[in-house]
C-alpha cells in the first residue's frame, strides 16, 4: 500500500479509502490510485483487511437460478456495482427449491458478509424470519407475490407490465387471446386482464395456460394447448420471453404466420428475442436498474452503519414493439 501511495503521489490513507470505498475520493485521485494499483499488481489481503476493519467487503446475492437470462442480468449488474465500490459478490442459488433456500438463509444469517440482496420471491416468504437477527442489512428485489413489510423492497411494477401488454394488443384490435404464464405471475395476468376489461372484454381463466416447465419447450407445449383449445386465437401474451420463444415455434409448426395470423408478446426483453424471426414484441423489464438501485441501497446502509430504510419502490416497465405483433386478422 505504501508503494502504491508513492507511485500515485497520495497518502496511504487515500489508497485505503479508494480500495475500501468507505470514504469518497475525487474521481481524478481515485483514477491515479487505481492506475498505480494496476501497474504494481497490488492485491489487497482480504482476510487481513477483514480482521482490521470488521468487514469482509463482500455482499451476498440469492437468486432462483442463473440459467434465466433475466436473473443472469441481475447478477451481472450487481457484480458491476459492487466492483465499482471495491466489494466482492457471494452468489447463491435456490434452484426453485424451498428447502435449499431455507438452508441458504440459515447459513447466510451467520456468515461474514456485509449485506445480503435476495432476488426473486418464489417460495421464500416463509423463510424470511430466519434473517430477523442478521447482523447485516438485507434488501429484496424482483419481488412479485405478497410484499413483506419487514424489509426494504425494490422491485418492478409487474401489474403495470401486464397492462402494457394487454393495451398493446387491444389497440391492435385483438379480442381472442391466451396467456402463457407461471402461477407466480399473477400480477402480470391481473394487469393484462385489466387492460381488456377497460374495453368491456373478459379474459376468462380458461384462456390461461401454464407451461409444464420454464423453458422454450414448456412455452411450445403451452402454446400448442392454447391453439388447440381455441383455433380462432389471434394473440398470445407470454409472461416471460423464454416461453414466448416456444410460442413462436408452435405458431410456425401450426402453419400460422406471425404476426399475420397470430400476434405474440413476451415479457423481460432478453437479448435473444431481439434476433428472432420475427423479432419479439415484449415488455422490457428494467432488471439492471433494479439491481443497481438495490445494491446501492445496501452499500449506503453498510457505509452509514445502519439498517436501510424499510420502503417499497416500484420501477416501471416499457413496451418494445417489434415484428411479432400486428393488427388482428380482418381489422
Amino acid at each position: 500500500m505504501r508503494e502504491v501511495a508513492e507511485r500515485a503521489g497520495v497518502t496511504k490513507q487515500t489508497v485505503s479509502n479508494v480500495v475500501t470505498g468507505r470514504v469518497r475520493v475525487s474521481p481524478a485521485t481515485a483514477a491515479k490510485v487505481r492506475a498505480a494499483i494496476a501497474e504494481l499488481g497490488y492485491t489487497p489481503n482480504i482476510v487481513a483487511r477483514s480482521l482490521a476493519t470488521g468487514t469482509t467487503m463482500t455482499v451476498g446475492l440469492l437468486v432462483p437460478t442463473v440459467t434465466s437470462a433475466f436473473y443472469a442480468t441481475v447478477v451481472e449488474e450487481a457484480e458491476n456495482v459492487l466492483e465499482e465500490h471495491g466489494y466482492h459478490l457471494l452468489l447463491c442459488t435456490t434452484r426453485q427449491d424451498s428447502e435449499r433456500a431455507r438452508a441458504h438463509f440459515a447459513s447466510l444469517s451467520s456468515r461474514s458478509v456485509d449485506a445480503l440482496l435476495i432476488a426473486g420471491d418464489n417460495g421464500l416468504n416463509d423463510h424470511l424470519p430466519l434473517l430477523a437477527d442478521a447482523r447485516f442489512p438485507v434488501a429484496l428485489c424482483a419481488w412479485e407475490t405478497e410484499v413483506p413489510d419487514t424489509l426494504p423492497v425494490i422491485t418492478l411494477d409487474y401489474e403495470q407490465a401486464g397492462y402494457l401488454a394487454g393495451r398493446h394488443l387491444r389497440d391492435l384490435g385483438h379480442e381472442r387471446v391466451a396467456i402463457l404464464s407461471s402461477p407466480v405471475h399473477a400480477s402480470r395476468i391481473d394487469g393484462f386482464v385489466r387492460a381488456f376489461a377497460r374495453d368491456g372484454l373478459t379474459v376468462p381463466p380458461s384462456a390461461i395456460f401454464t407451461p409444464p416447465e420454464p423453458t422454450v419447450f414448456g412455452g411450445f407445449t403451452a402454446a400448442r394447448a392454447a391453439l388447440a383449445a381455441d383455433p380462432g386465437l389471434t394473440a398470445i401474451f407470454a409472461t416471460y420471453d423464454t416461453i414466448a420463444l416456444g410460442a413462436l415455434e408452435a405458431a410456425r409448426l401450426s402453419g400460422r404466420s406471425v404476426p399475420g395470423d397470430l400476434s405474440i408478446v413476451g415479457h423481460d426483453d432478453i437479448e435473444e428475442v431481439r434476433h428472432t424471426h420475427p423479432a419479439l414484441t415484449t415488455v422490457a423489464a428494467p432488471g439492471r436498474e433494479m439491481a443497481r438501485q438495490a445494491i446501492e441501497l445496501l452499500l449506503r446502509a453498510v457505509q452509514e452503519g445502519r439498517r436501510p430504510v424499510n420502503s417499497l419502490q416500484l420501477l416501471r416497465s416499457t413496451l418494445v414493439a417489434r415484428d411479432s405483433s400486428g393488427p388482428a386478422p380482418g381489422r
